[in-house]
C-alpha cells in the first residue's frame, strides 16, 4: 500500500545512538549522585521524553536531582561522549527516495534542539515535511504527536503510516489505527513489537523500504 505520510521515529529505527544514549546516561546517573543505572534499563526507556525516561529509571528521584541527570545526560551527548552516530544501512538514500515521492515526518523523543543539531549535522532535515519532538507535545506512547502531524499534514489516519523500533511507537499509532512498521534492530525485541500487532517486524531497514514501494 502507498501511504500519504510515512513517519519515522529516529533513535533507533533511522540512526544507530543506542550506544551514545546508554554512555551517556549512565555517566549522567553517576555525576547526579544516583548510581549506576544498567544498560538494559536505559535500552528500555529510550524513546520516551527525557523527564519521563528518567521519572522511569530513577523512581522516587527528586526534582533537584532529576534536573541535574538531566543536565548532565545533555552535555554529554552533545559535547563530553566521542561515541560514534551513525545512520543505520541504506537510511540516508532510502530517505532521499521516500521524500521525492512522498510526504515524511518525524515523530521523536528528542528534544526540538536535539533534532534540529542532527537535522544540520546531518543535511535531512530537507526530507521531513513536519516534525515533533517530545519537549513539544505529550511523551510516547500517548499519541499526540502523532495526532498533531496528521493535523499539519492534513492526512488521515489509516492513510498514514508509523515507523519505530519501540512499543511506544507501535502503541501511540494504535491507539489511533494508523497502520505501523517496527524495526527489530533498535531496543525492543521482535516478542515485544510484535504485541503490537505491526503490519511488519524489519530486520533491516531496506526491507521497510520494500514494503513501502508496495
Amino acid at each position: 500500500m502507498r501511504y500519504d505520510l510515512t513517519i519515522f521515529d529516529w533513535d533507533g529505527t533511522l540512526m544507530d545512538s543506542i550506544a551514545r544514549i546508554v554512555s551517556c546516561m549512565q555517566a549522567a546517573g553517576r555525576e547526579a549522585e544516583w548510581g549506576e543505572l544498567g544498560e538494559g534499563e536505559i535500552r528500555d526507556i529510550i524513546g520516551l521524553g527525557l523527564p519521563e525516561a528518567i521519572a522511569t529509571l530513577c523512581p522516587g528521584i527528586q526534582p533537584e536531582q532529576a534536573e541535574r541527570l538531566k543536565a548532565r545526560y545533555a552535555w554529554h551527548f552533545v559535547e563530553g561522549d566521542a561515541t560514534p552516530v551513525t545512520f543505520y544501512p541504506g537510511v540516508e538514500a532510502g530517505l532521499a527516495s521516500l521524500a521525492s515521492s512522498s510526504a515524511l515526518a518525524v515523530a521523536t523523543g528528542k528534544s526540538r534542539r536535539g533534532l534540529d543539531r542532527i537535522f544540520r549535522q546531518s543535511d535531512t532535515g530537507r526530507f521531513f515535511r513536519a516534525s515533533r519532538t517530545a519537549d513539544e507535545t505529550r511523551s510516547k506512547p500517548d499519541p499526540l504527536m502523532l495526532v498533531e502531524l496528521l493535523e499539519e499534514c492534513g492526512v488521515d489516519a489509516s492513510r498514514a503510516v508509523m515507523i519505530g523500533d519501540t512499543e511506544y511507537d507501535m502503541e501511540m499509532a494504535r491507539a489511533i489505527g494508523m497502520p505501523r512498521i517496527a524495526v527489530s534492530y533498535g531496543v525492543h525485541d521482535v516478542q515485544r513489537l510484535s504485541r503490537s500487532e505491526p503490519l511488519l517486524v524489519a530486520d533491516r531497514f531496506d526491507q521497510v523500504l520494500d514494503h513501502l514501494a508496495g
